[in-house]
């Protein structure tokens, strides 16, 4: 009800001892009924002939080769902590271990923003993701290059009480 509505129906109960008739106000504008067309429709019908695989499709499962050039992609745009952290995230969170070049990529965005830590904890991450002890010293092995140009060294390394 609107206000002056209201208003009205106020000033009228006290003034007067008689019911108050209360009219609805009418509308400014008209409403138009709707009234069908006879032209054609103007989406199509027709099923949309799909590719082989369509990359954006929520059910698309992603290759490993997929997997490992969208991180390394990912992890050369990083600019800030954050970024790196939602990536590492992100990439740790799939059933696989992401690639060496994944990691290198991974480590060396951690060095661009200055984040060392996160740089100690990718490997970390790594040996909580493989299967046994073996596949982890084989992925240190391997890493082993990147990791002395980069200055990062293992948690194991640095508190050798605690491994």
């Amino acid at each position: 009800m609107s206000s002056s509505l209201l208003a009205r129906v106020a000033r009228a109960s006290r003034f007067s001892t008689q019911s108050c008739r209360v009219r609805p106000m009418r509308s400014s504008f008209q409403v138009s009924s709707f009234k069908p067309t006879t032209s054609t429709n103007t989406f199509s019908t027709a099923t949309r002939k799909l590719a082989d695989h369509d990359a954006h499709d929520p059910h698309h499962e992603e290759s490993f080769e997929e997997f490992t050039a969208r991180y390394e992609k990912e992890f050369e745009s990083v600019q800030d902590v954050f970024e790196l952290q939602r990536n590492l995230n992100n990439a740790f969170a799939y059933d696989l271990v992401p690639s060496p070049s994944v990691i290198t990529a991974a480590l060396r965005a951690a060095r661009r923003v200055n984040d060392y830590p996160t740089a100690v904890r990718i490997f970390e991450g790594i040996k909580a993701k493989v299967e046994n002890k073996g596949q982890y010293e084989e992925y240190v092995q391997e890493l082993k290059g990147i990791r002395e140009e980069l200055g990062i060294n293992l948690k194991d390394d640095m508190y050798p009480e605690q491994a």
